[in-house]
Protein backbone atom coordinates (compact mmCIF):
# COMPACT_ATOMS: atom_id res chain seq x y z
CA UNK A 1 0.00 0.00 0.00
CA UNK A 2 1.44 3.42 -0.82
CA UNK A 3 1.53 6.51 1.27
CA UNK A 4 -1.33 9.10 0.73
CA UNK A 5 -1.00 11.93 -0.94
CA UNK A 6 -4.40 13.43 -1.60
CA UNK A 7 -6.00 16.22 0.41
CA UNK A 8 -9.04 18.72 0.24
CA UNK A 9 -6.79 20.82 -1.58
CA UNK A 10 -6.53 18.37 -5.29
CA UNK A 11 -10.53 18.33 -5.03
CA UNK A 12 -11.04 19.51 -8.87
CA UNK A 13 -13.27 22.97 -9.86
CA UNK A 14 -16.49 21.04 -9.67
CA UNK A 15 -18.67 23.84 -11.41
CA UNK A 16 -21.66 22.74 -13.89
CA UNK A 17 -21.54 18.92 -11.72
CA UNK A 18 -24.08 17.41 -9.91
CA UNK A 19 -23.76 15.15 -7.42
CA UNK A 20 -25.66 12.92 -5.47
CA UNK A 21 -25.28 11.86 -2.05
CA UNK A 22 -27.05 9.87 0.18
CA UNK A 23 -27.47 9.99 3.99
CA UNK A 24 -25.56 13.55 4.30
CA UNK A 25 -27.57 13.99 7.78
CA UNK A 26 -24.75 13.19 9.79
CA UNK A 27 -20.81 11.87 10.16
CA UNK A 28 -19.01 11.01 6.52
CA UNK A 29 -22.21 11.84 4.22
CA UNK A 30 -22.33 15.50 6.06
CA UNK A 31 -18.35 15.90 5.09
CA UNK A 32 -19.04 14.52 1.70
CA UNK A 33 -22.14 16.49 0.95
CA UNK A 34 -20.30 19.60 2.23
CA UNK A 35 -16.89 19.45 0.16
CA UNK A 36 -18.33 18.49 -2.83
CA UNK A 37 -21.17 21.65 -2.85
CA UNK A 38 -17.93 23.77 -1.65
CA UNK A 39 -15.51 22.60 -4.82
CA UNK A 40 -18.95 23.64 -6.76
CA UNK A 41 -21.07 20.79 -7.19
CA UNK A 42 -24.70 21.26 -7.14
CA UNK A 43 -25.49 18.60 -4.58
CA UNK A 44 -28.73 16.21 -4.09
CA UNK A 45 -29.04 15.35 -1.03
CA UNK A 46 -31.11 12.19 0.22
CA UNK A 47 -32.41 11.55 3.46
CA UNK A 48 -34.97 9.53 5.30
CA UNK A 49 -35.68 12.03 7.46
CA UNK A 50 -37.20 15.46 6.39
CA UNK A 51 -36.09 17.62 9.63
CA UNK A 52 -33.13 16.23 9.66
CA UNK A 53 -32.82 17.19 6.01
CA UNK A 54 -33.66 20.25 6.49
CA UNK A 55 -31.88 21.25 9.43
CA UNK A 56 -28.43 20.06 7.80
CA UNK A 57 -29.51 22.34 4.21
CA UNK A 58 -29.44 25.63 6.80
CA UNK A 59 -26.56 24.20 8.13
CA UNK A 60 -25.34 23.78 4.97
CA UNK A 61 -26.45 27.13 3.35
CA UNK A 62 -24.91 28.99 6.43
CA UNK A 63 -21.78 28.34 5.38
CA UNK A 64 -22.13 28.34 1.71
CA UNK A 65 -24.89 30.66 0.84
CA UNK A 66 -24.58 30.19 -3.35
CA UNK A 67 -24.67 26.69 -3.25
CA UNK A 68 -27.15 24.33 -4.54
CA UNK A 69 -28.90 21.76 -2.51
CA UNK A 70 -31.62 19.67 -3.98
CA UNK A 71 -33.62 17.43 -1.41
CA UNK A 72 -35.26 14.07 -1.70
CA UNK A 73 -36.43 12.08 0.74
CA UNK A 74 -36.31 8.44 0.46
CA UNK A 75 -36.08 5.31 2.79
CA UNK A 76 -33.47 2.83 1.32
CA UNK A 77 -35.41 -0.08 3.28
CA UNK A 78 -38.17 0.61 1.64
CA UNK A 79 -37.92 0.13 -1.92
CA UNK A 80 -40.70 1.71 -3.05
CA UNK A 81 -39.76 4.78 -1.56
CA UNK A 82 -36.12 4.23 -3.52
CA UNK A 83 -38.46 4.03 -6.45
CA UNK A 84 -40.45 7.35 -5.43
CA UNK A 85 -37.40 9.47 -5.10
CA UNK A 86 -35.46 8.02 -8.44
CA UNK A 87 -38.66 9.22 -10.15
CA UNK A 88 -38.08 12.69 -8.50
CA UNK A 89 -34.66 12.66 -9.44
CA UNK A 90 -35.16 11.35 -13.16
CA UNK A 91 -36.68 15.35 -13.52
CA UNK A 92 -33.22 16.81 -12.33
CA UNK A 93 -30.85 16.00 -15.26
CA UNK A 94 -27.38 13.76 -15.40
CA UNK A 95 -25.65 13.10 -12.79
CA UNK A 96 -21.97 13.29 -12.57
CA UNK A 97 -21.20 11.78 -9.30
CA UNK A 98 -23.17 9.12 -7.31
CA UNK A 99 -22.32 8.45 -3.92
CA UNK A 100 -23.74 5.34 -1.73
CA UNK A 101 -22.96 6.30 1.60
CA UNK A 102 -26.21 6.06 3.78
CA UNK A 103 -25.94 2.62 6.20
CA UNK A 104 -27.07 0.84 8.89
CA UNK A 105 -24.57 -0.92 11.73
CA UNK A 106 -25.12 -3.72 14.05
CA UNK A 107 -28.72 -3.32 13.86
CA UNK A 108 -30.50 -6.83 16.26
CA UNK A 109 -32.56 -8.33 13.79
CA UNK A 110 -35.12 -6.97 12.10
CA UNK A 111 -36.52 -7.04 8.43
CA UNK A 112 -37.07 -4.13 6.17
CA UNK A 113 -40.95 -3.44 4.30
CA UNK A 114 -40.10 -5.72 1.82
CA UNK A 115 -39.03 -8.58 4.14
CA UNK A 116 -35.24 -8.70 3.79
CA UNK A 117 -32.80 -9.13 6.76
CA UNK A 118 -32.38 -4.94 7.77
CA UNK A 119 -28.87 -4.29 7.36
CA UNK A 120 -28.38 -6.31 3.73
CA UNK A 121 -31.94 -4.78 3.02
CA UNK A 122 -30.65 -1.11 3.79
CA UNK A 123 -26.65 -1.33 2.81
CA UNK A 124 -26.81 -2.97 -0.36
CA UNK A 125 -30.22 -3.84 -1.60
CA UNK A 126 -31.55 -0.15 -1.41
CA UNK A 127 -28.35 0.89 -3.25
CA UNK A 128 -28.02 -1.39 -5.50
CA UNK A 129 -32.10 -0.14 -6.82
CA UNK A 130 -31.16 3.57 -6.37
CA UNK A 131 -28.58 2.94 -8.70
CA UNK A 132 -29.43 1.17 -11.39
CA UNK A 133 -32.59 3.60 -11.88
CA UNK A 134 -30.39 6.25 -12.04
CA UNK A 135 -27.56 4.99 -13.86
CA UNK A 136 -29.15 6.52 -17.39
CA UNK A 137 -28.51 9.62 -15.56
CA UNK A 138 -24.94 8.98 -14.62
CA UNK A 139 -24.54 7.41 -18.41
CA UNK A 140 -26.07 10.64 -19.94
CA UNK A 141 -23.17 12.56 -18.02
CA UNK A 142 -20.74 11.59 -20.41
CA UNK A 143 -17.88 10.37 -17.84
CA UNK A 144 -20.03 9.47 -14.65
CA UNK A 145 -18.70 8.25 -11.56
CA UNK A 146 -20.09 5.73 -8.45
CA UNK A 147 -19.23 5.33 -5.37
CA UNK A 148 -19.71 2.95 -2.42
CA UNK A 149 -19.11 3.56 0.64
CA UNK A 150 -17.55 0.47 2.68
CA UNK A 151 -15.95 -0.88 6.09
CA UNK A 152 -13.11 -2.13 7.46
CA UNK A 153 -15.64 -4.62 8.78
CA UNK A 154 -16.24 -6.64 5.64
CA UNK A 155 -12.56 -7.99 6.19
CA UNK A 156 -14.07 -9.57 9.20
CA UNK A 157 -17.30 -11.46 6.88
CA UNK A 158 -16.39 -15.34 6.78
CA UNK A 159 -18.69 -15.95 3.65
CA UNK A 160 -20.16 -14.16 0.65
CA UNK A 161 -23.81 -12.95 1.57
CA UNK A 162 -25.07 -15.32 -0.84
CA UNK A 163 -28.14 -16.80 1.08
CA UNK A 164 -31.86 -15.76 0.70
CA UNK A 165 -32.42 -12.54 2.33
CA UNK A 166 -36.10 -12.99 3.03
CA UNK A 167 -34.71 -16.10 5.45
CA UNK A 168 -33.04 -16.51 8.33
CA UNK A 169 -31.43 -20.13 8.68
CA UNK A 170 -28.27 -19.39 10.11
CA UNK A 171 -28.36 -18.04 14.26
CA UNK A 172 -27.97 -14.17 13.87
CA UNK A 173 -25.22 -12.12 14.55
CA UNK A 174 -25.50 -8.48 14.01
CA UNK A 175 -21.72 -7.83 13.67
CA UNK A 176 -21.25 -10.68 11.29
CA UNK A 177 -24.55 -9.83 9.35
CA UNK A 178 -22.91 -5.80 9.31
CA UNK A 179 -19.52 -7.35 7.87
CA UNK A 180 -21.34 -9.46 4.98
CA UNK A 181 -23.76 -6.46 3.95
CA UNK A 182 -20.57 -4.24 3.62
CA UNK A 183 -18.61 -6.84 1.78
CA UNK A 184 -21.56 -6.73 -0.75
CA UNK A 185 -21.56 -3.30 -1.11
CA UNK A 186 -17.14 -4.30 -2.73
CA UNK A 187 -19.03 -7.15 -4.23
CA UNK A 188 -20.89 -5.08 -6.55
CA UNK A 189 -18.80 -2.02 -6.57
CA UNK A 190 -16.35 -4.26 -8.76
CA UNK A 191 -19.18 -6.38 -10.31
CA UNK A 192 -20.59 -3.19 -11.41
CA UNK A 193 -17.40 -1.43 -12.92
CA UNK A 194 -16.47 -4.67 -15.17
CA UNK A 195 -20.81 -4.72 -16.45
CA UNK A 196 -19.79 -1.07 -17.05
CA UNK A 197 -16.57 -1.43 -18.69
CA UNK A 198 -18.28 -4.73 -21.09
CA UNK A 199 -20.80 -2.23 -22.23
CA UNK A 200 -18.44 0.50 -23.34
CA UNK A 201 -20.45 2.69 -21.13
CA UNK A 202 -18.74 6.07 -19.63
CA UNK A 203 -19.17 5.52 -16.10
CA UNK A 204 -16.60 3.86 -13.78
CA UNK A 205 -17.74 2.19 -10.40
CA UNK A 206 -15.22 2.53 -7.08
CA UNK A 207 -15.21 1.80 -3.56
CA UNK A 208 -14.00 3.54 -0.39
CA UNK A 209 -13.95 3.14 3.17
CA UNK A 210 -13.08 5.72 5.91
CA UNK A 211 -11.15 3.78 8.02
CA UNK A 212 -12.17 3.77 11.97
CA UNK A 213 -14.09 6.76 12.18
CA UNK A 214 -16.17 8.38 14.93
CA UNK A 215 -19.87 8.19 13.31
CA UNK A 216 -23.29 8.43 15.22
CA UNK A 217 -23.43 5.22 13.62
CA UNK A 218 -21.05 3.85 16.53
CA UNK A 219 -23.70 5.34 19.24
CA UNK A 220 -26.69 3.23 18.08
CA UNK A 221 -25.28 -0.44 17.68
CA UNK A 222 -26.58 -1.19 21.27
CA UNK A 223 -25.46 -3.26 23.91
CA UNK A 224 -22.82 -3.36 26.21
CA UNK A 225 -20.32 -3.61 23.39
CA UNK A 226 -21.51 -0.65 21.44
CA UNK A 227 -21.38 1.16 24.06
CA UNK A 228 -17.63 0.29 24.49
CA UNK A 229 -17.13 1.08 20.59
CA UNK A 230 -19.08 4.47 20.98
CA UNK A 231 -16.46 5.20 23.81
CA UNK A 232 -13.42 3.24 21.71
CA UNK A 233 -14.91 5.76 18.89
CA UNK A 234 -14.63 9.04 20.65
CA UNK A 235 -11.32 8.75 22.16
CA UNK A 236 -9.19 6.68 19.23
CA UNK A 237 -11.52 7.41 16.00
CA UNK A 238 -10.55 10.07 13.39
CA UNK A 239 -12.76 13.05 12.82
CA UNK A 240 -15.54 12.65 10.08
CA UNK A 241 -13.99 14.96 8.12
CA UNK A 242 -11.06 13.35 8.05
CA UNK A 243 -13.11 9.68 7.26
CA UNK A 244 -14.30 11.29 4.47
CA UNK A 245 -11.36 11.88 2.50
CA UNK A 246 -11.16 8.26 0.87
CA UNK A 247 -15.11 9.16 -0.61
CA UNK A 248 -14.27 12.19 -1.90
CA UNK A 249 -10.90 11.16 -3.69
CA UNK A 250 -12.68 8.03 -4.83
CA UNK A 251 -15.37 10.66 -6.19
CA UNK A 252 -13.04 13.15 -7.82
CA UNK A 253 -9.48 11.65 -8.10
CA UNK A 254 -8.22 10.43 -11.71
CA UNK A 255 -8.50 6.75 -11.28
CA UNK A 256 -9.11 2.91 -12.78
CA UNK A 257 -12.37 1.68 -12.38
CA UNK A 258 -12.88 -1.02 -9.58
CA UNK A 259 -10.28 1.45 -7.21
CA UNK A 260 -10.68 0.71 -3.74
CA UNK A 261 -9.28 3.70 -1.71
CA UNK A 262 -9.11 3.81 2.33
CA UNK A 263 -6.84 5.49 4.97
CA UNK A 264 -3.00 4.88 4.75
CA UNK A 265 -2.69 4.61 7.96
CA UNK A 266 -1.62 1.35 10.60
CA UNK A 267 -4.56 -1.16 9.69
CA UNK A 268 -5.98 1.63 6.85
CA UNK A 269 -7.32 2.78 10.53
CA UNK A 270 -6.34 6.12 9.78
CA UNK A 271 -4.81 8.75 7.57
CA UNK A 272 -4.67 10.26 4.01
CA UNK A 273 -6.60 8.32 1.24
CA UNK A 274 -5.09 6.19 -1.13
CA UNK A 275 -5.54 2.83 -3.18
CA UNK A 276 -5.47 -0.39 -0.90
CA UNK A 277 -6.23 -3.92 -1.76
CA UNK A 278 -9.76 -5.72 -0.22
CA UNK A 279 -8.90 -8.89 1.48
CA UNK A 280 -11.47 -10.99 1.30
CA UNK A 281 -11.49 -13.47 -1.75
CA UNK A 282 -14.77 -12.87 -2.28
CA UNK A 283 -14.53 -9.69 -4.00
CA UNK A 284 -12.67 -11.27 -7.06
CA UNK A 285 -14.65 -14.51 -6.86
CA UNK A 286 -16.36 -13.34 -10.66
CA UNK A 287 -18.79 -16.36 -10.04
CA UNK A 288 -19.65 -15.05 -6.77
CA UNK A 289 -20.46 -11.77 -7.39
CA UNK A 290 -22.78 -12.83 -10.53
CA UNK A 291 -24.58 -15.05 -7.83
CA UNK A 292 -24.99 -11.65 -5.25
CA UNK A 293 -25.79 -9.80 -8.70
CA UNK A 294 -28.68 -11.97 -9.13
CA UNK A 295 -29.99 -12.64 -6.15
CA UNK A 296 -30.35 -8.34 -5.62
CA UNK A 297 -31.77 -8.52 -9.42
CA UNK A 298 -34.21 -10.45 -7.87
CA UNK A 299 -34.64 -9.18 -4.83
CA UNK A 300 -35.43 -6.06 -6.01
CA UNK A 301 -36.92 -6.46 -9.83
CA UNK A 302 -34.51 -4.32 -11.36
CA UNK A 303 -32.32 -5.41 -14.68
CA UNK A 304 -29.38 -2.81 -15.22
CA UNK A 305 -29.45 -1.37 -18.74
Amino acid sequence: MSRGTWTLADMPDLNGKRALVTGPTAGLGTSTALELARAGAEVVLVARSKDKLDATIAQFQAELPAAVFRPVIADLADQSSVRRAASEISTFGPIDILINNAGVMALPYSRTVDGFEMQFGTNHLGPFLLTGLLLPQVIASGHGRIVSVGSHAARFARRAPLDDPRTQERRYSKWSSYGESKLANLMFAFELDQRLTHAGLPVTSIAAHPGYTATELMGKTGGLGGRFMHSVSVVLGQKAEFGALPTLMAATAELPGASYIGPDGFGQMAGLPTMVKPRRRFVHDAEARERLWKLSEEATGIKYP
